[in-house]
């Protein structure tokens, strides 16, 4: 498949515009600003499918592509790849979608993991209806 054929897996989470205050001195955007971004579209998603607070509990398998610019609106894709007894781990990726004017290009992914708190941050259970989901 090419890069070409490449499209967003997963369900839109989250969408924002690249600022000058996320750009280093060369004007690309801190991959950290990305990083942020990706955490919070997961943490919308984990929250929304556990029905409660969610922490960030690993990172992995990262590699940025393209680089992102001032102006740049960035996609957050969101999608569960597995649900454990606390944790959910899920596939994030952040598509450069500036405007229709040129294709969508793929600016990272990583998967990450979240587990399940409550109130006081300990560790609960996520419902076992949803694990079947």
């Amino acid at each position: 498949m090419s890069e070409i054929d490449l499209k967003p897996e997963g369900t839109l989470s989250l969408q924002t515009i690249a600022m000058p205050a996320d750009t280093n001195w060369s004007g690309d955007v801190f991959g950290g600003w990305i990083v942020s971004q990706m955490d919070l579209a997961g943490a919308i998603h984990a929250e929304r499918f556990s029905k409660g607070r969610c922490a960030t509990i690993a990172i992995n398998q990262m590699a940025f592509l393209v680089p992102v610019k001032v102006g740049d609106v960035i996609s957050c894709y969101t999608k569960i790849l597995k649900v454990g007894n606390t944790s959910i781990q899920m596939q994030i990726e952040v598509w450069d979608s500036h405007d229709d004017s040129r294709l969508a290009k793929r600016v990272t992914a990583g998967v990450f993991t979240f587990v399940a708190v409550d109130r006081e941050g300990n560790k609960r259970q996520i419902p076992e209806e949803l694990k079947h989901m």
